[in-house]
């Protein structure tokens, strides 16, 4: 280290003097406006949230205070009045000027956070994005002895304050002036605000209006006392074609007191994607927080659409979604016992209503009982399944079947169904959403149960097997027609079985489809490539044309006389054996069909010039 260096790093720092952020009004309105807040509505809720908390404030000192809301909205202007706790001048100073700050941090209400809605101070700042001008008038219920104070402020970051004479402002409470900004006049027009009012505040615990209409409905819906079940029941539905369109196939409740919350979740009169998440409207303290909660129920909830109110979930600084805590997963696993409580019910007590729900939403309920022993269990008699006996229930099925069979995908079940039912063995199709798990846990809820899948093998090996002397006889044919299909990866096969209209079966398993694509993949690939493939040739059995020996179509081939004529006729048995069985076809595939169809049209032509 050079003497200057030592010099310089054992020389005394100059103590840093404190600099305070600057804060651009404008950029921070652009930024709450296409990133905070997802519509410039928002500004009605924040107006409403203040003066709902601003009455709160006043009647834990003042219970008896009055709680009147009133907006009025005319020539893109709009003013909000409250009977709140009001502000002095140094409140306004403090809180309003004070970007970040808010009033619920002010002396003696610290305690009671939990009562209002507000939790970010950010308060009057997100009217600026549909005003720029803000003028508020307020008198403090706390100091009454203060003179009303104005605070006018400007989308540029300016702002005055003055008091006024009592005249002006007799009563305590707080009045908001908004004035329109450019292009934002349709925000403030009375249609638009009553809209709002009505969306955000109809279950707001205070008398709330716009002009002389009254915003707030209460009770709830689902707390209102009617005649009795049904009547319940089509009011509820009503409420749920208001918020959602539709009319629900039925109603659960959903109260859970230790989390405040109430509400209901209705149900879906049509099937939908479980990948597709569900909007819920959330209210909290009766204000609308959101209406796309996507994290309130567990995943497999799909079914259903929820609108409830609660006062224990944290929501998020933009105040439009809900923030996940050990809260939020509380509440969203108590909701799914609520569901999981309905569904059993209705298999204890209602089976029609609950046979309803199944033939729409069946794939919900196997989603849950996958992780859900109890519900599988319960729900064993209703789900149902594809199988080769119809469509049944897992408990129906294993009734009738001493060992249950499956197969994990749909092209394998279409494969194997028509063959496997005639030979009496019973197979469920569990290539759809779900089956296949459930299929497999059946044991765990009936013990006993045998459960096998159902591969090509296993399909094989119930097939009759061909006398040895007539297989014999028949060896040159077989040899034609394995050497046409040898390309292809699939050997041919000879048995006896019914249905007898069936003249070929075409069988393979996932190894067998996989060796294949390997195969595929190495024939048109360069010698590099050709090579690494090739190395990872597998051991999997080939895929295997199975040709019934009962059937007359296959006699009548296997006695011609010509090689070329037996190769033309197994490639059109294969390619019809893969339409049957509904799989995809790969290019070599189509291009044996058109072969074969080509072949046999010269074969025949031929024939018909031979004998003329």
């Amino acid at each position: 280290m050079d003497s200057q260096t030592s010099q310089a790093s054992q020389a005394p720092r100059s103590p840093s003097s404190p600099h305070t952020f600057q804060v651009d009004l404008r950029g921070l309105v652009d930024l709450l406006s296409h990133h905070l807040y997802s519509s410039p509505k928002v500004y009605l809720r924040e107006l409403l949230q203040n003066a709902v908390d601003a009455i709160t404030a006043r009647r834990a000192t003042e219970p008896d205070a009055p709680a009147r809301v009133r907006l009025y909205a005319e020539d893109g202007a709009l003013r909000i009045e409250d009977t709140g706790v009001g502000l002095t001048e140094a409140d306004v100073h403090s809180l309003l000027a004070t970007i970040g700050r808010s009033s619920k941090r002010a002396e003696g209400l610290q305690e009671a956070r939990s009562d209002f809605l507000g939790q970010f101070g950010i308060g009057l700042l997100a009217c600026f994005v549909v005003a720029e001008r803000i003028r508020v008038v307020s008198r403090s219920a706390r100091t009454p002895g203060a003179p009303p104070v104005e605070w006018t402020a400007a989308d540029d970051g300016s702002y005055t304050v003055r008091t006024l004479p009592d005249a002006e402002r007799p009563e305590q409470g707080t009045t908001v002036h908004l004035v329109a900004r450019a292009g934002a006049a349709e925000w403030l027009s009375p249609g638009r605000v009553e809209a709002l009012a009505r969306d955000f505040g109809s279950l707001l615990p205070y008398d709330v209006r716009v002009g002389d209409e009254a915003v707030t409905d209460l009770p709830a819906p689902w707390d209102r006392p009617y005649p009795g079940p049904a009547a319940r029941r089509v009011a509820l539905a009503r409420h749920c074609h208001g918020l959602f369109g539709f009319t629900p196939l039925d109603t659960i409740d959903l109260a859970v007191p230790l989390a405040g919350i109430r509400g209901v979740a209705y149900v879906l009169p049509s099937a939908v994607s479980p990948a597709q998440r569900a909007g819920h409207r959330v209210h909290l303290k009766g204000m609308l927080l959101t209406e796309r909660a996507e994290q309130l129920l567990p995943d497999w909830a799909f079914f259903v659409r929820c609108v409830l109110d609660t006062d224990s979930l944290r929501p998020t600084a933009s105040r439009e979604s809900l923030y996940e805590d050990e809260t939020l997963a509380a509440v969203r696993e108590a909701l799914g016992e609520r569901i999981r409580a309905w569904l059993t019910g209705l298999a204890a007590g209602d089976p029609e209503r609950l046979g309803a729900f199944l033939s729409v939403h069946h794939l919900g309920v196997k989603s849950l009982a996958r992780h859900d022993r109890e519900m599988l269990r319960t729900m064993l008699p209703w789900l149902p399944f594809e199988t080769t006996d119809g469509r049944l229930s897992l408990e129906e099925f294993a009734q009738r079947h001493p060992v249950v069979h499956f197969t994990r995908t749909v092209e394998e079940y279409r494969q194997v169904a028509p063959i496997a039912s005639a030979q009496g063995i019973g197979v469920i199709n569990g290539g759809y959403t779900y089956d296949s798990e459930l299929v497999e846990a059946l044991p765990s809820v009936r013990p006993g149960t045998v459960v096998a899948e159902l591969d090509a093998e296993t399909v094989t090996a119930h097939l009759d097997a061909v006398d040895p002397a007539e297989e014999l006889a028949l060896s040159g044919f077989l040899a034609a027609a394995r050497a046409r299909l040898d390309p292809l990866g699939c050997d041919v096969v000879l048995r006896a079985f019914h249905p007898l209209s069936v003249p070929a079966l075409h069988l393979d398993d996932r190894d067998a489809r996989h060796e294949q694509a390997r195969a595929d993949a190495e024939a048109g690939a360069d010698d590099l490539w050709a090579g690494i493939l090739g190395s990872l040739r597998g051991s999997a059995p080939r895929a295997r044309l199975v040709l019934n020996h009962l059937n007359p179509l296959v006699r009548r081939i296997s006695a011609l006389p010509d090689p070329e004529l037996i190769g033309t006729a197994t490639e059109s048995l294969y390619g019809q054996a893969l339409l049957m069985a509904q799989r995809p076809l790969r290019p070599a595939d189509s291009a044996l069909l058109n072969r074969a169809f080509i072949g046999l049209l010269e074969w025949a032509t031929h024939s018909e010039e031979g004998q003329a």
